[in-house]
């Protein structure tokens, strides 16, 4: 009897392993970039950029002002966003619209390298995710309704502006927080795969969710990847979508369409949660984004196939005068 190479010890060691480098160089991408955001917020440059994109506020039924919190969620996360909107006068409607948005459209720089680690280009991830939160947002906004602008007088941010050190100490506590977070849990899911693949458990809970796969237009072969970012996340999750991408040598038309799906449909545990306080009704902050995801992968696995049909066969000549 050999108690150190029990295979639950086994799993457990290479788990921990595996948490720590995902935790690393899940680092590089997300402190360098939090510190960036934390720099242009204080600086005041993310306020002056809501008037850039009043257009588009109007566009998709929502106010200029909108635009502060939707920034900040498209570049800190949706923490950042619902700090945001609770210190504005939105109605109800608004931060419906704004919830639907940001939970499809938030942390792009951040989530979009660790989707472009795992197979799919950050411009594509980031593209297809603006263009998913844009188009369901103005679909909505004719269902919702929402009301009208109301005025704010001054900078509603100003006085919540603290000194320099003060807010850089808020920050780096903020962000020891995060990182801590980040390490317990992609260490507990790194630990997590390696049981189920000590035991071959992964091909049964794939089965399980086959036929919702199928509905989803996605791959068997991507069915744990895609369990792992819509319960975790893409930014709890890419340590352990990037180990298994690398494992698992799925095709790249495979791994872009997973993403496609991930991209707009992830975290659907933690993140919409975060807006019941707000007073968002849950059929909002649960049901459109699937669809909106069901629709841009079917539509993306439609456009893959009419691509492939189109390519010549090897070895195939076609004669330019149709005979």
């Amino acid at each position: 009897m050999e108690p150190l190479t029990h295979p639950i010890k086994i799993s457990f060691e290479r788990g921990a392993a595996k948490g720590w480098q995902g935790f690393l160089w899940m680092s590089k991408i997300i402190l360098p970039v939090s510190f960036v955001t934390f720099l242009l917020d204080y600086s005041g440059w993310l306020g002056q950029m809501d008037s850039w994109l009043e257009p588009l506020m109007g566009a998709i039924h929502l106010p200029a002002m909108a635009a502060l919190p939707l920034l900040a969620g498209l570049l800190t996360g949706i923490y950042g966003a619902i700090a945001a909107m609770s210190v504005l006068p939105f109605t109800v409607d608004q931060m419906t619209l704004m919830a639907v948005f940001l939970l499809i459209a938030h942390s792009l720089i951040q989530e979009g390298l660790v989707q472009r680690q795992s197979g799919c280009p950050a411009w594509m991830a980031t593209a297809v995710r603006l263009a998913a939160a844009v188009l369901t947002v103005f679909v909505l906004g004719w269902m919702v309704g929402p009301e009208s602008a109301q005025k704010a007088a001054g900078d509603p941010l100003a006085s919540v502006r603290t000194m320099f050190w003060p807010a850089m100490r808020g920050w780096a506590a903020a962000m020891a927080w995060l990182s801590m977070k980040i390490l317990l849990i992609i260490t507990a899911l790194m630990i997590f795969m390696e049981i189920l693949k000590r035991y071959r458990l992964i091909d049964r809970v794939v089965r399980i969710i086959e036929p919702i796969l199928g509905l989803l237009g996605l791959d068997r072969q991507v069915g744990v990847l895609w369990l792992t970012a819509v319960v975790f996340g893409i930014t709890y999750g890419g340590a352990v979508i990037v180990a298994e991408t690398r494992e698992r040598r799925l095709s790249p038309d495979q791994l872009k369409t997973l993403h496609v799906s991930i991209g707009i449909n992830h975290a659907m545990v933690e993140d919409p949660s975060l807006f019941l306080p707000l007073g968002v009704h849950p059929f909002w902050l649960w049901i459109p984004r699937l669809v909106t995801a069901v629709a841009f992968t079917q539509a993306y696995r439609l456009w893959l196939w009419m691509k492939n049909s189109r390519q010549p066969i090897a070895g195939v000549t076609v004669p330019l005068d149709g005979s």
